[in-house]
């Protein structure tokens, strides 16, 4: 460049336009020292000029228009030239010369690029790129790409389950079966050593869409004097290209007319993503093939996960369906409905001044709920999906494992796995790496780490209390709103007839929970989406070194955010509301004039279920919206506005240009909204057994929506290694261990059934009763406490206005508790009763806990994580490699010896010859 043009860079650094999006203001990737694979334009080289061509008009071609050399990236610019805005002629100019380096730079290390101007849009160039066999070669080698060495003649392993769900597989006269190889990392020297049959076959579309994008993101676009900036996503972050992505190999609805075409796209869309194929197996194989094992994983796991929960679900349907045939023959429920004993029962107010008497059959149907989820099925389901957890993780490590040796990714993250390019950018730091002894480069110290990771963990800290002081909020606003719906509620249902069947079913706290669970689903969604940012932003700081470790950082910063923040408002439904009201006459205020609220008459249970069902209802439909409808309504938007007329043929390129570009994050939140829905369906599966069923019905939708929209609404992913599900992995172990603890506390402190066992086995019989036979008759009225009404403070005591007509000559109410009678000389005090479920629940959860931990080791033990056939073919696979390359070495070297070694023996053949003479 000459000294003008770099005075007119330093001039748009400094300058700030509106409306445009600046490059200084983007930290920018600078690297000071060559990369090993980096070729730099040396000093006073002319920048290349990219070769124009005109759209030949076949619209499924997937080759430049010399049909042979195939496109394995494109890349999207608006020209300056077309432009009619002169206010920012400047960074315009500026945004040209940085990708005309950036172009240059690609041919200059053997990249082939050949430009084309858009049909549609005049102003748009597309920009092909193909990566020659040799330039493929060198980077197959630098990403340690496993190859084919030789066809594998070993018998797979099959298994029972094979066995069963191959019926619903897609036909192989449709989706053929992959060959199998064996395999080992490419080397270009021993390029014969690898099953090359055909050269242009040999890396298929998605390994040469990875190794293109590896030197995308590593090509500089601008240098001055030692420093360079380099990496295609800050020239796309900076406007100076519109996209960048590979090519679809076909369209999702219409096979291409090109003859070697393998149709990919189609057959996944018909086979997989369309619902009609619903019921079928997913084609794993062709799905990683198509988008790399990365998509492949996720979606293996989302299947497997669905499998698993047809038990879950079967047995969780099963304890529903006993708890509803069960209600109405319960007894405590029968005695709250009977109008001689819960009818007689007159209730304590549940709060001050404003709230009447009321009498415990007005809870009828209530109880009748609770008893739907409240019983002892939901005890042997809440150990049974203890249990079922378990089971999912070691058969799916199994599972992954056998994944792991079919895709050939055992040794990803040893051996292939590169740094990130913005990492590489920072390294100016020296230390002496622990394993090679050897000196290398590094973006930080040790004191500098430390640093970066403080502020990582301070800033995820102020968010959690963030949703902690949010759900505070939601508390004070329960109990604010609990006093306006027992003043007004209760005289609306009670005055107005039209309204007098709702009476029992409406109640204040079913009013508050509904309309608290609704609020705390939109504070949920409005921090998701700020705490993203924050994020993001807190792990590019921290610099992770490979993607994989940048994953995974951010993976759990999002997901502690996002578990105090979706399961907060069940925790403490569950554990907190209703443990401390105190009694009628002094009971507990919050901020001195709040009175602490109670639970449903039905219990917290019923309250759990409603939070539960709310949030899984709103999330599932939100989450559709976000999934199914946005980007389908782009892509319609988009059409619409890029319409042209019926005679113009589009290439294919410019189709996917239309689609909608798959997120930063990728399949991060794919996996996120499965991983809560797993806490979902674990954490308080005691309150609604129901969940499993709710999921499996939500995965099956899920699994076809998130194929559809890959297939048919996103441009074509670029492709990535991955060995396993990542952090995912020890966050599923972490919630499956808290799952033990939750369920029992539930069932211990949030349920009744403690307390009535305790009652049954206890206080039913001698000397706590006049029975001799173990009975729940009569359990409704031992639960009840005794209040005194003339012990009611003045600033308590219910208003004579609010009075019922039907409260005369009464002169005690009664409450739920556990203490001392007004005529005891510890009146109000808690009762050995109290003190024996206390005691109850306490044992409850040492013995379901460790009972249930010590199996979950058991099995964890007893279940490999490798099946050992699958070891020993692993073992025999790496033995007849290592045989094979060093035979092929042997032969290769054979053959380079050979013409040395005939030299040398007709040199020794002619003194022979000479001395016969």
């Amino acid at each position: 460049m000459s000294e003008a043009e770099d005075n007119d860079i330093l001039e748009l650094d400094s300058e700030t336009e509106e409306g445009d999006v600046e490059m200084n203001l983007m930290t920018d990737v600078v690297y000071s020292e060559e990369l090993p694979t980096y070729k730099s334009m040396p000093k006073g080289q002319a920048v290349p000029k990219v070769e124009r061509a005109e759209f030949n008009g076949n619209p499924d071609s997937l080759f430049f228009n010399d049909g042979k050399r195939r496109i394995d990236f494109v890349l999207v610019y608006e020209d300056e030239s077309k432009s009619a805005s002169e206010k920012k002629g400047s960074v315009m100019r500026r945004r040209q010369r940085r990708r005309e380096f950036f172009e240059g730079s690609l041919m200059n290390m053997g990249v082939e690029l050949e430009a084309t101007q858009s049909v549609v849009d005049e102003k748009l160039v597309y920009v092909k790129v193909h990566m020659p066999f040799e330039v493929l070669c060198t980077y197959a080698e630098v990403l340690h790409i496993k190859l084919p060495i030789q066809p594998n003649d070993l018998a797979p392993q099959s298994s029972a389950y094979n066995c069963f769900t191959h019926h619903f597989y897609p036909s192989e006269d449709v989706i053929a079966k992959e060959a199998d190889f064996f395999t080992a990392p490419f080397q270009k020297d021993q390029l014969k050593c690898f099953w090359v049959k055909d050269r242009e076959q040999f890396f298929t579309p998605a390994m040469r869409s990875r190794m293109a994008y590896y030197i995308l993101s590593r090509a500089p676009y601008d240098v001055k004097g030692n420093v360079k900036k380099f990496g295609f996503n800050k020239l796309l972050d900076g406007g100076v290209y519109k996209a960048a992505y590979p090519l679809h190999d076909c369209r999702f609805n219409v096979k291409s007319k090109e003859p070697d075409c393998p149709n990919e796209r189609f057959l996944l869309y018909n086979e997989w993503a369309h619902p009609k194929s619903f019921y079928k197996m997913q084609p794993l194989d062709l799905i990683r093939k198509y988008f790399g094992e990365k998509i492949g994983i996720y979606f293996a796991w989302l299947g497997f996960y669905t499998v698993m929960l047809t038990l879950a679900a079967a047995v969780g349907l099963g304890c529903f369906i006993y708890g509803y045939t069960t209600r109405e023959t319960s007894t405590w429920s029968k005695e709250v409905c009977d109008p001689r004993i819960g009818g007689e029962i007159v209730m304590c107010p549940q709060c001050d001044e404003i709230c009447p008497y009321w009498r415990l059959n007005t809870t009828c149907e209530s109880s009748k709920r609770l008893c739907i989820f409240d019983n002892y099925g939901t005890l042997v389901f809440a150990i049974f999906m203890s249990v079922w957890v378990t089971l999912f993780l070691e058969f799916w490590k199994r599972y992954q494992a056998e994944l792991e040796h079919d895709w050939d990714t055992v040794e990803f993250l040893q051996q292939e796995e590169q740094p990130r390019p913005e990492y590489e950018a920072k390294c100016i730091y020296e230390r002496v790496n622990p394993v090679t002894q050897e000196t290398e480069k590094v973006p930080y110290t040790a004191c500098g780490k430390c640093m970066r990771v403080s502020c990582g963990i301070g800033t995820v800290l102020f968010w959690v209390l963030l949703i902690i002081a949010s759900v505070v909020g939601v508390i004070v606003y329960r109990l604010a709103m609990f006093i306006t719906f027992s003043s007004k509620l209760r005289s609306e249902l009670y005055n107005r007839k039209e309204l007098e069947p709702f009476k029992e079913y409406v109640t204040p706290q079913m009013a508050t929970s509904i309309t608290a669970s609704i609020i705390s689903f939109i504070i949920i969604m409005i921090l998701n989406s700020v705490y993203e940012k924050v994020a993001i932003w807190i792990t590019d700081f921290e610099l992770p070194r490979t993607k994989t470790e940048y994953e995974n950082s951010l993976t759990l910063k999002m997901f502690l955010f996002q578990f105090v923040n979706y399961y907060s408002s069940c925790f403490y439904i569950a554990f907190f509301k209703g443990k401390v009201v105190g009694y009628p006459g002094q009971p507990v205020y919050w901020l001195g004039s709040l009175r602490n609220e109670e639970c449903d008459p039905g219990g917290c249970l019923t309250e759990l279920t409603t939070q539960l069902s709310i949030i899984m209802t709103g999330k599932a439909i939100w989450n559709n919206i976000q999934e199914v409808l946005l980007p389908w309504v782009k892509n319609l938007m988009f059409r619409h506005c890029t319409q042209v007329g019926s005679e113009k043929v589009i290439p294919r390129w410019e189709q996917d240009y239309r689609l909608q570009p798959i997120g930063k994050l990728g399949l991060f939140y794919e996996y996120l909204e499965m991983v809560i829905q797993f806490g979902f369906v674990t954490l308080f599966v005691a309150s609604f057994p129901l969940a499993p069923l709710l999921a499996l019905f939500n995965n099956l939708c899920e699994i076809r929506v998130d194929a559809w929209k890959i297939t048919t609404q996103f441009r074509r992913v670029v492709p990535e290694k991955a060995q396993d599900i990542g952090a995912w992995q020890p966050i599923l172990q972490g919630v499956a261990i808290l799952a033990v603890a939750t369920n029992a506390a539930i069932i211990a402190f949030t349920s009744d059934m403690i307390p009535r066992l305790v009652y049954y086995w206890a206080f039913s019989v001698s000397p706590y009763s006049d029975g001799s036979d173990h009975t729940m008759t009569g359990y409704i009225n031992s639960s009840l406490s005794v209040f005194n009404i003339a012990d009611f403070k003045e600033t308590i005591r219910p208003s004579e206005e609010i009075t019922p007509y039907w409260f005369n000559n009464i002169t005690t109410c009664r409450y739920r508790d556990f203490r001392h009678p007004p005529s005891h000389p510890n009146q109000y005090d808690f009762s050995i009763y109290h003190w024996h479920v206390i005691a109850a629940k306490l044992a409850f959860m040492i013995v379901v806990e460790h009972i249930v931990y010590f199996t979950k080791f058991m099995l964890s033990y007893m279940i490999p994580d490798v099946p050992e056939a699958l070891k020993e073919q692993i073992k025999r696979e790496r033995y007849l490699t290592q045989v094979i390359l060093h035979e092929t070495n042997i032969k290769h070297f054979k053959e380079l010896m050979k013409p040395i070694a005939d030299n040398l023996q007709n040199e020794i053949e002619e003194p022979e010859l000479d001395l016969t003479l």
